[in-house]
């Protein structure tokens, strides 16, 4: 029988396990993509007064990322992952049956807090791993929340569509009872790494964040890439309602589809790294990140234009991320958690930033407004990785 004083084994199921619930937790964040115009006109206001739910979401997300995730490294991580869930299950009652927007609004930003599970399993995963078998298992575990982040605005825009948003937040809060169940029988505890208060946890976190140029460098290009990602994909629903397309919530949805063959080719991306340095990877993935733009913006009246637009905006972007971790693990510490905290936070307040500069975007100049806003942070990335990846240095950390 395992106590807290020996790790537990990461056998293949319990990996699967880890893999499939942080595709379903971390879906969350997204299902109220697809669903903005439903919500719009259900409670008769402004495409732009809605387009704060992602933006809150978005926001609620780093608040969770900055203040829960760290906390993986000194409570029992079971134990904090399940309290946790039963959060997440309020959350989306509270949006499901929200009924004026001030609760749509708490909701979304309470969904965003809670559902970061997927980031305490990363570091277990990691901490549990064999050293041959580490990347794999982690590409494993974040394939699984890339498809989730994916695959949840094809499956919220169908059930938006034909049975209301609200089934959708209804069927999510099912889906979460299901998950903390299968965490309560399934999932093994692991022992805290770290004794220190929680302001020393916190104070870690903030001296990584201050001192390792490496990080802050990939925590930037991480953020601009996401926000730009963010930018197409909140606005994307009110482009295609319109002429020429004037398409409905599933076919928005299905747009999740498109960008998940892009991001699936992005995880094998590890696999070039012995052809090619990390610089060259990271350069070669927001070159497309940029270049994606051009279909986007040229091809914005075509379902091909908009379509290959999304696959490369996808590939540019995993595969960017893919290698931004691969380059800041490299940091010699042991505070991997902490260093996943703070590009996490700095990651999605860049699609927060993206997601609330598009909807502005949107309402002043339409789709060439909002192609202009992703095309710039596009370039922020790259013009950031060609001025200062060259002189980065490496710093002693924290333990």
């Amino acid at each position: 029988m395992q106590t807290l004083s020996s790790k537990p084994q990461l056998t293949p199921a319990i990996l699967w396990l880890m893999t499939i619930l942080s595709g379903l937790v971390v879906a969350n964040n997204y299902y109220n993509q697809p669903l903005l115009g439903l919500i719009a006109t259900d409670f008769q206001v402004a495409e732009s007064t809605v387009s704060k739910i992602p933006v809150l979401t978005q926001l609620g997300y780093a608040c969770g990322l900055l203040f829960i995730v760290p906390l993986g490294d000194k409570l029992l991580r079971k134990r904090l992952i399940l309290f946790d869930l039963v959060l997440v299950i309020a959350a989306l009652l509270l949006m499901t049956f929200a009924d004026s927007l001030w609760m749509l609004f708490v909701a979304s930003f309470c969904i965003g807090v809670t559902s970061v599970i997927p980031q305490i399993f990363v570091p277990m995963v990691a901490e549990l791993s064999q050293p041959k078998n580490k990347s794999a298992n982690i590409g494993l575990v974040m394939s699984g929340l890339l498809m989730g982040i994916l695959l949840s605005r094809f499956f919220s825009g169908i059930v938006g569509q034909y049975w209301g948003w609200r089934t959708m937040f209804g069927l999510a809060a099912g889906g979460m009872i299901v998950t903390w169940l299968s965490v309560f029988l399934l999932l093994p505890e692991l022992k805290p790494n770290f004794k220190g208060s929680y302001l020393s946890l916190m104070r870690s976190v903030w001296h990584l964040a201050k001192t390792e140029p490496k990080l802050q460098l990939a925590a930037f290009r991480g953020a601009m890439g996401f926000g730009a990602m963010s930018a197409v994909f909140t606005t994307l629903v009110f482009h295609l309602e319109g002429a020429p397309f004037y398409a409905g919530a599933s076919i928005v949805g299905s747009f999740g589809l498109v960008g998940a063959a892009g991001a699936l080719a992005a995880a094998f991306v590890g696999r070039l790294n012995q052809r090619f340095t990390i610089y060259q990877l990271i350069y070669y993935s927001l070159l497309v990140l940029v270049l994606s733009w051009g279909f986007i913006y040229f091809g914005r009246n075509t379902y091909i234009g908009l379509v290959i637009g999304i696959i490369l905006i996808d590939l540019g972007l995993q595969s960017a991320h893919i290698m931004n971790q691969t380059d800041y693990f490299s940091i010699p510490t042991n505070a991997t958690s902490r260093l996943n905290t703070v590009y996490m936070v700095c990651y999605f307040m860049g699609g927060s930033l993206g997601t609330y500069l598009a909807a502005l975007a949107w309402q002043q100049g339409g789709w060439p407004a909002v192609c202009a806003v992703g095309a710039l942070f596009s370039l922020l990335a790259l013009i950031a990785h060609l001025v200062f990846s060259k002189h980065k240095k490496v710093n002693t950390s924290v333990s």
